[in-house]
């Protein structure tokens, strides 16, 4: 541990030396809580950061502004999962690199449930399915099954062939995140494959850019926002041993190719071998999944290019012109919603940190607690006083030279969860309905009847994406259930 006086003179020679105004009054466990604190701190970066966000931001806003120009992908740069025979020759492509042990999994799960009513992590989430299977639940069983997809059409030894699972909690959510997934047993998962780690966190800032102390002996913080991602990727995984890493891991594993994506996306396609080829095949860095928008007024970013690169475009930098513009096939020119959801391969992974330092931290104004330095209180603002500084995931594909994106079907692939019970839009009821309605379409695919009252769900265990149905064929079902097997399946016919 360094010294006070090495702390002290660090911190005042960066313009924070207030954050020791309460030194002399901690106790001594509180003092050495709060050295620990300070020392793990790269303060020199957290100014560095605040102004070049303060400065970006003010660029931006300036009345000379011009704005960098705003355009929709270029021609080639997207295709669709629509080419059927195209997709098929994608799907072989992923699958195979998955036989081979050669993708991994980054699953974006710091958000807590608060907004659906529930403290719990949201991966915990119950949408109200008849299995009352949660989130994580979901996505650990259609990793088992592609998994298992890959041994059978590679011809590889049942449980050889794994993809390994990086979950990225944030500091509220890792203790619960963690003995959920041990007290449901990994959900079949080997827990070595499960790897923990935590999203990082920077100082909330006063407007002035100084840190804001949330008690007289800690640090006021707030996680760094989902692009964070790529940093907490290089962080120590645990304090005994430093070299450790989510990077290192993955080397370790030679691991060539990772999927990332958010966990309130029921519909997700966890390490979709689809989308792996894809981006293999496209020899691309990095690349995105995006689904059509739904009308020209969605609220939603859409992928474009700004001024001549990649990026995610708020609706909000887009006329109402460039809003409703269509092509020659009546397509929405600004269509690519984004639904955070990305391929990149290890390499690109390891490249970021050469390039971070020229992304800008985006600013997000908030009523922040604190304690007064001079009478020592609690001060609980009630209006924005200070601000909290994030990255975004996507912040990194204007620095991507070999970038690609993927256009699904949205009805297959994306429903995410955000809003309260009842709200009728992105709720745990549109989860469900959509969830439900993906297995009926998987059933009359396969050449099945389901009579119009029924809603049977379909354990990922049974089918990733529809495969592995052939014996349904020229069956009618006729109850409602749950089929966690062909057999439990024959049973609702």
């Amino acid at each position: 541990m360094p010294s006070f006086e090495s702390i002290k003179a660090r911190y005042e020679a960066a313009g924070q030396g207030h954050v020791l105004q309460f030194w002399p009054q901690l106790t001594d466990s509180e003092k050495a809580s709060l050295l620990a604190q300070l020392d793990s701190l790269d303060i020199e970066r957290v100014n560095r950061i605040y102004k070049k966000a303060v400065t970006t931001e003010a660029e931006a806003n300036s009345p000379n502004a011009t704005g960098d120009s705003v355009e929709p992908l270029p021609e080639g740069a997207s295709e669709s999962v629509t080419n059927v025979e195209q997709a098929k020759e994608w799907r072989r492509i992923g699958l195979e690199a998955i036989s081979r042990g050669q993708v991994g999994v980054l699953l974006m799960a710091g958000g807590q449930g608060s907004r659906l009513g529930s403290n719990a992590p949201k991966g915990c989430y119950d949408i109200g399915l008849p299995s009352h299977k949660s989130l994580f639940q979901y996505q650990a069983e259609r990793i088992s099954r592609l998994q298992t997809v890959a041994e059978q059409e590679f011809g590889k030894k049942a449980g050889t062939v794994i993809v390994p699972w990086y979950v990225m909690t944030s500091g509220p959510t890792r203790r619960d995140t963690e003995a959920f997934f041990k007290e449901h047993s990994y959900f079949g998962l080997s827990p070595k494959n499960v790897i923990f780690f935590e999203q990082g966190t920077l100082p909330c800032l006063t407007m002035e850019g100084k840190v804001f102390l949330e008690t007289p002996g800690s640090v006021a913080v707030a996680p760094d926002g989902n692009g964070g991602l790529y940093a907490a990727t290089r962080s120590p995984l645990s304090s005994h041993d430093k070299s450790h890493t989510v990077l290192s891991d993955l080397a370790q594993r030679n691991i060539l190719y990772v999927h990332a994506y958010c966990v309130d996306n029921c519909l997700v396609r966890v390490a979709d071998p689809v989308f792996i080829g894809y981006g293999i095949s496209k020899q691309a860095d990095c690349a995105a999944k995006v689904v059509p928008k739904a009308s020209p007024t969605e609220s939603v970013g859409v992928l474009a290019c700004k001024g001549g690169r990649f990026s995610v475009v708020e609706y909000s930098e887009i006329s109402k012109e460039q809003a409703e513009r269509r092509d020659s096939t009546g397509q929405l020119v600004f269509r690519a919603a984004n639904i955070v959801n990305h391929f990149y391969t290890t390499n690109y992974l390891n490249m970021v940190e050469n390039f971070e330092e020229q992304m800008s931290f985006h600013i997000a104004r908030k009523k922040i607690p604190h304690v007064d330095l001079t009478s020592g209180q609690i001060v609980k603002p009630t209006k924005p006083n200070g601000m909290k500084l994030e990255m975004f995931v996507f912040d990194v594909f204007p620095y991507t030279e070999r970038f690609a994106v993927l256009e699904v079907q949205r009805n297959q692939e994306f429903s995410p969860l955000k809003n309260a019970p009842g709200t009728g839009s992105d709720d745990p009821g549109t989860s469900r309905r959509d969830l439900l309605a993906q297995h009926k379409y998987y059933l009359v695919s396969a050449g099945a009847t389901v009579k119009d009252e029924v809603e049977i769900e379909l354990s990922p265990l049974v089918t990733y994406a529809g495969e592995g149905l052939d014996s349904v064929k020229g069956k009618t079902f006729t109850k409602s259930g749950l089929a966690s097997s062909l057999e439990e399946l024959d049973a609702l016919v």
